[in-house]
C-alpha cells in the first residue's frame, strides 16, 4: 500500500481507505466489522471513514466497539466523522446544521460513539447556507484547538464554497479546511477533474480529496449488467434514486458501457471493481479511495486494485474514455 499527504497537509493517508456508509449497523455487525477492518488494516489501510448520520449513529456505534476490540495503537490509524444531518431519526433544530452548538456537540456525541478520544478529520458533510461562513471556520478552529479534532474538511461543497471558507480562515487567522470528500468515479467526473481543478494547487488552497462511491453505488462492479438480483439493497426502500440510477433512461447507455469496460478488465486479467477503484487512483489529485464492504472477502477484493494501477496505461485509459464518452456528469 502506498501513501498519500492529504492536501498540502503533513498527513499520509493510504491510497485505499475503508467507509461504512449503507453496511455499518445493517449488513455489518461488530464481529463482521472487526473481520473487515482487520483485513483492510491488514492490506496497509490506515484510515477508516465514518458519519453521524451513517444509520443515525449506528455505524460509529458499530465502528467503535471493532475499534475498541481490535486494540490497534491510536497514532497507527485514522478516523473520521461528518457533521450536518445530525443521528436523531427526527433532529430537532439544534441537533443539525452546521452551528458552532452542533459542531461542538456533534463532535462529542461522535468520540462517544466511537470510543476515541479525538477525530483525526472531521467533514462538514454538506454546505448549510443557514450559518455564516465565520461562525463553521470558527467552530472548527475551536474544536482543533481544543484538541477534539486534527483536522478539518467538507463533502461535496462547490469549489466556490471552499475558496470563501479559505478566505475567512486567512482573513480572521483561523484554520482552513483541508480536505473535501466528493463523489468520484468513471461517470461522475465533474466536480474533481474540472470544478476543483484550481484548489488542488499547493501555493493556493492545496486541497486533498477522500472520494467516496468509487464504484457507483455497485454499477461499476457489473453486477447489475443482467438485471437487479432480488437481494439488491436497489430494492430497499429510500434506495429508490439508486433504481433509477440504473434501470433509467440514464442509465440504459450506462449499462452497456459497463458491459464493455468488462471486456478491458477482462482483457487486463483483472475484474471489473478493480479497475473501476484503480482508475480513480490514477488521479493523482486523489488522496485516498474509499472502499466499502459488507464481507471479507469482498475488502480483499478490493485492495488488489492497487496492483491494478500500472496496468492502465495511455492506451488502456483512452480505450474507458470512448467507451465512456457522453456518459460521464
Amino acid at each position: 500500500m502506498e501513501y498519500r499527504r492529504l492536501g498540502k497537509s503533513g498527513l499520509k493517508v493510504s491510497e485505499l481507505s475503508f467507509g461504512s456508509w449503507v453496511t455499518f449497523g445493517s449488513q455489518v455487525d461488530v464481529d463482521l466489522a472487526v473481520n473487515c477492518m482487520a483485513a483492510a488494516y491488514d492490506a496497509g489501510v490506515n484510515f477508516f471513514d465514518n458519519a453521524e448520520v451513517y444509520n443515525k449513529g449506528k455505524s460509529e456505534i458499530v465502528m467503535g466497539e471493532a475499534l475498541k476490540k481490535l486494540g490497534w495503537e491510536r497514532d497507527s490509524y485514522i478516523v473520521s466523522s461528518k457533521v450536518m444531518w445530525g443521528a436523531k431519526e427526527n433532529p430537532k433544530p439544534t441537533q443539525m446544521g452546521l452551528s458552532r452548538k452542533h459542531l461542538v456537540e456533534a463532535c462529542d456525541q461522535a468520540l462517544e460513539r466511537l470510543q476515541v478520544e479525538y477525530l483525526d478529520l472531521y467533514f462538514c458533510h454538506r454546505p448549510d447556507p443557514e450559518v455564516p461562513m465565520e461562525e463553521i471556520v470558527r467552530g472548527m478552529t475551536e474544536l482543533i484547538l481544543r484538541g477534539k479534532v486534527f483536522y478539518w474538511g467538507t463533502s461535496e461543497w462547490s469549489a466556490q464554497d471552499i475558496e470563501k471558507a479559505y478566505e475567512v480562515a486567512r482573513q480572521y487567522d483561523l484554520i482552513p479546511p483541508t480536505m473535501d470528500q466528493p463523489q468520484y468515479h468513471i461517470f461522475h467526473r465533474n466536480r474533481v477533474e474540472q470544478e476543483y481543478a484550481e484548489l488542488y494547487n499547493p501555493d493556493a488552497v492545496g486541497l486533498g480529496t477522500t472520494i467516496w462511491s468509487p464504484l457507483a453505488s455497485g454499477l461499476l462492479t457489473g453486477k447489475y449488467n443482467d438485471g437487479i438480483p432480488a437481494d439488491s439493497r436497489v430494492n430497499l426502500p429510500g434506495y429508490e434514486w439508486l433504481k433509477e440510477m440504473i434501470t433509467g433512461e440514464a442509465g440504459k447507455p450506462r449499462l452497456e458501457a459497463v458491459r464493455q469496460l468488462g471486456k478491458v478488465a477482462d482483457e487486463l486479467g483483472t475484474s471489473m471493481s478493480r479497475m473501476a477503484i484503480a482508475w480513480c487512483l490514477k488521479n493523482p489529485h486523489v488522496s485516498t479511495v474509499i472502499t466499502g464492504a459488507s464481507k471479507v472477502e469482498q475488502v480483499k477484493e478490493n485492495m488488489e486494485a492497487i496492483k491494478v494501477v500500472p496496468q492502465l496505461t495511455d492506451e488502456v485509459m483512452q480505450k474507458i474514455e470512448s467507451i465512456t464518452a457522453g456518459l460521464a456528469e
